[in-house]
């Protein structure tokens, strides 16, 4: 006897279909709630099922972002084993059945069926250090989006209230720029302030600039309010919103830093980021985004895995005589990890970074190839460097 649960999991509730054997479903789906009470109904169900046949049921079930994770938690703490599916996979058995049905019970069916088919690992999991990681590391990645949102939406208010303000500090969106900005968003504001009261309002702010340095930015203010071209027609709902979009920026700065620094701390105390940033062009930001998507290296046995599950191997197609001679890489796998990839493999040819990724980059240029298809070449060849030194616990450098 083999017997499998399948469950297909979605917010609040799973579907759950049992099977004691091959082609021996145990009598029809029933739906389990995501509470305590119907969790711990779930496991007595799946003790009962181990009475019947003397084997521990495994359970199947397709990842499904954060749903799954009362159910993995339930699972862990009474030792049965689970498999997690990805949801392509899971799909495409689903699409097996002449008839187009989709409903929840015949998807836990399906993955029981498939569990039958396949031969699938459990899964293992990954350290509570990466887990958390990979959570700071994909927050600061969502972040800084909205960041970006923000600034050029700041950047189309600026241009009809004050946009001669742009070439006064220089970085425009510094905290010294943006609190004199909130608080003298206009040229009549500024004007009507003048030059002392500036000074006087940035050395309140303590930062760290010459007294020289401070009088010539109020100097510089001074002078593009003076050739501000909107002295009047600057309207209540202008200044509303850039007021609110200033906040905004603030606030997303603040919350980017605690990131970082959190990101940082974490960091020091995961030995494979200084591993991965032992490899020129990789660093500590991409290192940390690298290792929290690939997880523990012990879950892949071979770098073709790796290579898959960053979703960077190319396609194949072929039927009869017919063979496809242009295939584009799957994007199958992690998005999160391919990007970083990208970015480590461009900072490592720019400037001749990595010698070894640069002469690499140039062989395949010299073949004809593009330089997108270079550069993904690249980053196949970096994720096998990454598995090397990651199996072996070695530096780049020694390894080569």
């Amino acid at each position: 006897m083999n017997p499998v649960v399948g469950l297909d999991v979605a917010k609040g509730e799973s579907e759950a279909q049992a099977f004691l054997d091959k082609d021996k479903a145990l009598g029809k789906s029933f739906k389990v709630k995501h509470t305590r009470e119907a969790l711990d109904s779930f496991i007595s169900f799946l003790k009962e099922i181990e009475r019947k046949t003397g084997v521990r049921p495994a359970v199947i079930l397709e990842s499904t972002g954060h749903y799954h994770t009362p159910i993995i938690q339930c699972l862990e703490e009474s030792q049965y084993l689970y498999i997690l599916v990805n949801p392509i996979i899971s799909y495409q058995a689903k699409k097996t059945s002449l008839r187009k049905v989709k409903t929840d019970a015949v998807d836990a069916y399906h993955l029981c069926v498939l569990y039958y088919k396949e031969e699938f690992e459990p899964y293992k999991k990954r350290g509570l250090k990466l887990l958390n990681l990979r959570t700071l590391s994909r927050q600061h990645v969502t972040v800084t989006n909205l960041y970006v949102q923000v600034k050029l939406q700041f950047h189309t208010i600026l241009d009809q209230v004050f946009p001669e303000y742009r070439g006064v500090f220089g970085d425009l969106f510094s905290k010294v720029s943006l609190k004199i900005l909130k608080e003298f968003p206009t040229s009549r504001d500024v004007l009507k302030t003048g030059e002392l009261q500036i000074i006087e309002r940035i050395e309140e702010m303590h930062i760290k600039r010459s007294t020289s340095w401070i009088r010539e930015k109020a100097a510089t203010l001074i002078d593009s309010a003076e050739r501000n071209p909107f002295h009047q027609a600057v309207y209540e709902s202008q200044l509303f919103s850039l007021d609110m979009y200033i906040t905004m920026l603030l606030q997303y700065q603040e919350h980017l830093s605690s990131l970082e620094r959190q990101i940082d701390d974490l960091a020091e105390e995961i030995e494979e980021i200084k591993i991965i940033q032992s490899i020129p062009g990789i660093g500590g930001k991409i290192a940390a985004t690298i290792i929290s998507e690939i997880g523990e290296i012990d879950r892949f046995n071979h770098p073709k895995k790796l290579v898959a599950y960053a979703g960077i191997d190319p396609s194949v197609h072929s039927s009869g005589k017919f063979t496809a001679s242009i295939n584009h890489i799957t994007k199958r796998g992690s998005s999160r990890l391919r990007h970083a990839l990208y970015m480590a493999v461009l900072c490592g040819i720019r400037s001749s970074r990595n010698k070894k990724l640069k002469e690499y980059y140039d062989r395949k240029r010299n073949e004809g190839k593009p330089s997108k298809v270079a550069i993904i070449a690249c980053v196949n060849k970096l994720l096998q460097w990454i598995y090397a030194i990651l199996k072996r616990n070695e530096q780049f450098l020694d390894l080569a």
